[in-house]
């Protein structure tokens, strides 16, 4: 079964060298023995993300699905929890899993209708309230909390600016070393969704508009106002796009400002890290940064 898009392929190894090329060589068998086990006769072209691989399928009893197959790693061993919880209001079903292999079987949707083809105001409208509504308490057995990762990143965010060169101002990185302190030991206990944006939400049956791929963890949601900020970047203001973000999720505008600075400056870090300068979310953050500091 050859089914592995070469980008995708290559996205992996460059990423993480022999451990994912294993990963890869070992997709066909591992899409079989779950096809056997769960009875699932494969229908359409794979689909991928940036860590795992997705093949439409139809179960024994006619139902669409998809059969969603990730290199397990910090971002993505909670998935199956937080859709467990969720337990598909407001995202997407969780038919069966096996957490361990990364492997989750999920309800179908319709792939090629996402939030990202919507009008820029309907697409903010509906992402904060799905936002809100998945905005749950967090339940145990979530391994990433925000207050921990503010914590590692005020020690470990200075070392990598230097690493780096100091590919900006230092004074970015001290606002973002400020919240980390302030904020971070009182971040909230609450199933945060970090990497909720437009293509992250199909069209459904059950409910119009469904979350995927959840990137789960503990802590405040103004975490996630990034991902709705950068993406679809050139279509409205700053300070627009902000503004209904931030009314549509109920979200503490400081609060949001303050969390948006310290994700601009961690991927500033990352896209330099990365030599990804020719990325649109490049050149986005070299502006929210600033921005989210005034």
């Amino acid at each position: 079964m050859t089914f592995v898009p070469e980008p995708f392929a290559e996205h992996v190894v460059a990423c993480a060298g022999e451990t994912g090329q294993a990963w890869l060589d070992g997709l066909p068998d591992l899409a079989a023995d779950y096809a056997q086990r769960w009875q699932l006769t494969f229908d359409g072209p794979a689909m991928h993300g940036y860590v795992g691989v997705v093949l439409p399928a139809t179960r024994s009893d006619g139902s669409p699905a998809v059969l969603k197959m990730s290199m397990v790693d910090k971002e993505t061993r909670d998935e199956p929890i937080a859709l467990e919880v969720w337990a598909g209001a407001g995202a997407v079903r969780l038919l069966d899993s096996d957490a361990a292999r990364g492997v989750l079987l999920l309800e179908g949707l319709d792939a090629t209708r996402s939030l990202q083809t919507e009008p820029i105001d309907d697409a903010v409208r509906i992402s904060t309230g799905l936002l809100r509504r998945l905005s749950v308490p967090a339940p145990a057995g979530l391994t990433r909390d925000l207050r921990i990762e503010a914590e590692q990143f005020s020690v470990a965010g200075p070392e990598l600016w230097a690493d780096l060169g100091a590919p900006f101002p230092r004074k970015l990185l001290d606002a973002a070393l400020d919240v980390c302190a302030q904020l971070g030991p009182t971040a909230a206990r609450l199933l945060v969704n970090q990497d909720l944006h437009y293509e992250n939400v199909l069209a459904g049956t059950r409910e119009p508009w469904l979350v995927i791929d959840p990137k789960p963890l503990i802590g405040d949601p103004e975490f996630t106002t990034l991902a709705l900020v950068w993406n679809r970047w050139s279509e409205s203001s700053v300070d627009d796009r902000f503004a209904a973000i931030v009314d549509g999720a109920g979200f503490d505008p400081d609060r949001a400002r303050a969390w948006t600075l310290v994700r601009a400056v961690q991927n500033w870090l990352d896209f330099v890290g990365n030599e990804d300068f020719e990325d649109v979310g490049f050149h986005a953050v070299q502006e929210i940064a600033p921005w989210a500091m005034r």
